[in-house]
């Protein structure tokens, strides 16, 4: 079992950028931009690496490879995507690695392409990209090529020796174990083995709601891999444990003038197997909530007056700034709604909200996070 964060470690200490892997600071597939390109890299690297496996590195500064984080993602249906614009599309996996130095909520975001054999392609347009484009790596650069010939293989015993450095063993699980209890023991802390090799460790503040126990700030590890499986700083989780397998149902607190409801949002059921492997099995579970459309069109519009208020400068009243918090949360429901353009609203409002308060931008990611994933699903 490779060890990921051991993994990124090689990868970033063998040379710079080149036809196996590549880094960035960031990825944004929210944006046409953003998901045009994303998709253009992994076209390029599946292309270059027939035979092995190709990654990108998220969350890595490009001139001297300082690790400085990212978001937790969690999109368990990214392969969706990829599969709706790629000809031959190659397997993706999204997955997030913590390292020690950084802050909770940020991780390295490793993405493991594993090719088809065959020449991957656009299937249809996408942003400045025309459909049926194929691209290879050249050196650190994603190029569009014309293939006359066959791709031949090139990085295999060099990626082998990457992934035969990056192996896990028993002191890397030991390591991880006690670096995670000691880290997150105001959490209640706590861990389980699985058919006799998987550990896994999670922390979370405990709440007792009518005879159900839940818990928020929940942080899940496979530490194996060192692979975090859940992190979330805002909603709350209730888990489930046997001994083949861990399972998480992720609830979001949406609602109105004050009055709010925890709704279902994701299963997510991680199960062990004898010959030690595992899967991760996803569903979306959340129904929008539905609401007065005359009280939405007034909220609706409030948003709109607030949200034109600190484009200008203004000064919000006390209630404008309770208002404001709510912001991301209501042109969500509003959205879901079928307000068609509260979600443009909602984008409008990103640099605003990010100046404006820490809390209230995370709510705004909150938002766009439960969108992402009612689309790919």
């Amino acid at each position: 079992m490779i060890n990921k964060r051991l993994l990124i470690k090689h990868l970033l200490a063998h040379n710079d950028e080149n036809s196996f892997y590549d880094k960035k600071r960031k990825i944004d597939i929210s944006h046409k931009e953003g998901k045009a390109k994303f998709l253009k890299h992994i076209c390029a690297l599946s292309n270059s690496n027939p035979k092995n496996n190709s990654f990108i590195v998220i969350g890595v500064e490009d001139e001297d490879n300082k690790i400085i984080g990212v978001d937790f993602f969690d999109d368990s249906k990214i392969q969706n995507l990829i599969n709706a614009y790629l000809n031959h599309p190659p397997i993706v996996q999204y997955e997030n690695i913590p390292f020690p130095h950084l802050p909770d909520d940020k991780v390295v975001g490793l993405v493991t392409i594993r090719p088809t054999g065959k020449i991957t392609s656009l299937r249809k347009n996408i942003w400045k990209y025309y459909g049926g484009s194929v691209f290879f790596r050249d050196g650190s650069i994603s190029m569009p090529k014309v293939f006359d010939i066959e791709i031949m293989d090139v990085n295999s015993k060099i990626v082998d020796a990457i992934e035969k450095h990056a192996q896990n063993n028993m002191e890397h699980t030991l390591n991880g174990v006690f670096d995670f209890m000691n880290h997150r023991k105001d959490f209640n802390a706590q861990y389980k083995v699985f058919k006799e090799y998987f550990v896994v460790c999670w922390a979370g503040q405990k709440k007792l709601t009518k005879k159900e126990v839940f818990y928020s700030r929940v942080d899940i590890e496979l530490i194996n891999e060192q692979v975090r499986l859940f992190f979330s700083a805002l909603d709350e989780v209730s888990i489930t444990i046997n001994d083949d397998s861990f399972k998480i149902i992720e609830y979001v607190n949406l609602g109105l003038q004050d009055s709010n409801k925890y709704y279902p949002l994701e299963e997510t059921i991680i199960k062990f197997e004898d010959n030690a492997h595992y899967n991760i099995e996803t569903k979306l579970l959340f129904e929008p909530p539905q609401f007065d459309k005359k009280v939405l069109h007034h909220i609706y519009n409030n948003n709109n007056a607030i949200l034109e208020k600190l484009k200008n400068g203004f000064t919000l009243s006390k209630r404008e700034e309770i208002d404001l918090k709510n912001l991301p949360a209501t042109y969500l429901i509003c959205y879901l709604n079928l307000f068609h353009d509260a979600i443009h609203k909602l984008q409008e409002a990103k640099p605003y909200l990010k100046v404006y308060n820490r809390e209230i931008y995370n709510l705004y990611k909150e938002s766009l996070r439960i969108l992402r994933k009612m689309k790919y699903n």
